[in-house]
């Protein structure tokens, strides 16, 4: 991605991070190295499970695994970087790096955004209007919105980033954080541009508030359908899969609403950091979890695959 950007003197920013002692910082390293690899293997885990069950060949897990390959991009973004920073004395990102993982982390950040809402509305139809399910969520559809959510995201944080890299930018150089955030990289500028600044907020705003809406409503709905089956089985089958979702949904919304769309949000350096880390580095680890514990199909295709793995195959 090409950061075009007005003439200044700062060519690279210092990530603070979490300035610690040398200690702690190895401490920390081992901490989210193991945090890291067990993020990838567990959503690279669904992915797979998804890509090579037949029977998780329905739109649901469908976006269930391209929601778990996006997590793992999602947190690449960041971590590795993060990683290394707990290593290194100088701490320094480029211009262009930081502009480039700043584009990337909210762009894949807003990509499962509208995954979300599209696991919300699959289940919407499948349980409020079953009959109309196979008609309405064909095989195109599914693939017109899988392409939509990969995409979307990119096109719609260009213009955010390209406003916020034009900024001038004449010292000091440090940001008080493990990632390009855009708060602090707006602090730092040597201009408030209050025009940009509102450019930004209104597209936070607009698209969390909207997609969490979206998605919520779609629950909503669902749940009150649920409420009225007369199977005891169809309905624990029905809050199962609903649950899961909801507690990715409000893991995922809830920590991003206090940190961009709460009112008066210039939060404490620290606040910012602490719940950064919970929406780009703990919400990814859980989401496996919440999905696989609480899903029959997903456990039986995950054992499936491990005995595969695991059996010794005859000469």
């Amino acid at each position: 991605m090409n950061v075009s950007r007005t003439t200044n003197s700062v060519n690279q920013f210092i990530l603070m991070g979490f300035p610690s002692s040398p200690e702690i910082q190895l401490l920390f390293f081992g901490l989210f190295s193991v945090t890291y690899t067990l993020t990838l293997m567990g959503n690279a885990a669904i992915a797979c499970a998804v890509r090579w069950d037949r029977h998780l060949h329905t739109p649901m897990y469908i976006f269930l695994g391209n929601f778990s390959f996006l997590e793992i991009c999602y947190v690449t973004t960041t971590v590795p970087n993060m990683l290394a920073n707990f290593l290194s004395t100088s701490k320094s990102i480029s211009f262009v790096a930081c502009f480039t993982q700043f584009y990337f982390f909210f762009s894949f950040g807003c990509d499962e955004g509208f995954y979300l809402c599209f696991m919300a509305f699959d289940r919407y139809l499948a349980i409020c209007r079953p009959l109309h399910y196979p008609r309405i969520m064909t095989k195109e559809l599914c693939t017109d919105l899988v392409i939509f959510g990969w995409s979307c995201g990119f096109i719609l944080f260009l213009t955010p980033v390209i406003l916020i890299s034009q900024l001038p930018y004449c010292g000091p150089n440090i940001i008080n954080h493990f990632v390009c955030d855009p708060g602090p990289l707006m602090a730092l500028s040597c201009s408030e541009d209050t025009t940009t600044q509102l450019i930004y907020s209104t597209f936070n705003a607009i698209f969390m508030v909207g997609t969490f809406l979206f998605t919520l409503c779609s629950y909503v709905l669902v749940i009150l359908t649920v409420l009225q089956i007369p199977s005891r089985t169809g309905k624990h089958k029905a809050f199962s899969t609903c649950a899961s979702h909801l507690a990715v949904v409000f893991l995922f919304y809830g920590s991003l609403m206090v940190m961009y769309v709460s009112p008066g949000s210039e939060h404490s350096a620290k606040m910012q950091k602490t719940v950064t880390l919970f929406y780009s580095v703990i919400t990814p680890l859980c989401n496996p979890l919440i999905y696989s514990l609480r899903n029959k199909e997903m456990k039986a295709a995950l054992r499936k695959i491990f005995r595969t793995y695991h059996t010794p195959h005859k000469i």
